[in-house]
């Protein structure tokens, strides 16, 4: 039986390339939460799935990496403006913020007006955007760049990082399932996100729903670990569940 389980559960993770805790459980109410935790281990062991925080994804799952930035940018680009225009709303002149990398923070840039602000962010296509403006001064973080998603990270990044007290901190994300919290794809990006979490006076995600139910394999927060997720409006019912059990507000 725990072979054809086990099968089972290889088949559904395969077909759906990353799944949760929880989805597993609702496919197999019989169990608990403990076996389902024990046939992903055994999985894993015989080199079938790969574990993550909160659930498991396929061997070839290509949600691991985002894609291509370039096109990216031309996803969900209305969605992506909207989130835009609700985040100017939290930025106040001579105030300290991050920009994180990414395509919502992208949007956001092309949307800031030029006012006096202390900007600082791990993206150099942010940056030379943001260098169109007169007033703000810009903080470009140095360190080892990722060509694909235009982020920079490494000690040299967290060592600058350490050492700077921010506002507001605009943070993109990967995916998110409430077992494994916001996730990104990388380890190195992973490291950066934490501390902005642990340096920023007010962390904002910005995400459309689309990263809802996706689950990538490094978490870097779970929801009362922010105060504000700006999203398109279309956030599942689960979600804002939890936003406002943590008091989370949700723009």
């Amino acid at each position: 039986m725990n072979q054809i389980r086990r099968e089972k559960i290889r088949k559904y993770i395969q077909e759906k390339g990353a799944v949760s805790i929880k989805e597993l459980t609702e496919l197999f109410p019989d169990v608990s939460v403990m076996t389902i935790h024990r046939d992903l281990a055994k999985l894993e062991e015989e080199r079938l799935i790969i574990r993550t925080r909160g659930g498991a994804m396929a061997l070839n799952y290509h949600g691991v990496t985002e894609g291509k930035l370039e096109t990216r940018m031309q996803s969900n680009v209305v969605e992506k403006r909207d989130i835009a225009q609700k985040a100017l709303g939290l930025i106040y002149t001579d105030s300290t913020v991050f920009f994180d990398a990414g395509t919502s923070c992208m949007t956001l840039a092309q949307a800031l007006p030029d006012i006096e602000l202390n900007i600082f962010t791990t993206a150099p296509n942010i940056a030379v955007q943001l260098s169109h403006l007169v007033n703000p001064t810009i903080h470009m973080c140095g360190g080892t760049l990722n060509r694909a998603n235009q982020a920079v990270s490494g000690a040299s990044t967290l060592a600058m990082l350490e050492h700077i007290n921010i506002a507001t901190a605009f943070i993109g994300v990967s995916g998110y399932t409430p077992d494994g919290g916001f996730t990104c794809g990388k380890e190195d990006e992973m490291q950066v996100k934490r501390l902005i979490m642990k340096k920023a006076a007010r962390k904002v995600i910005l995400m459309d729903s689309s990263k809802c139910g996706k689950i990538f394999p490094y978490m870097f927060g779970q929801m009362e670990d922010v105060d504000y997720v700006i999203s398109d409006g279309n956030l599942p019912e689960e979600f804002l569940k939890l936003a406002e059990e943590a008091n989370v507000t949700v723009l």
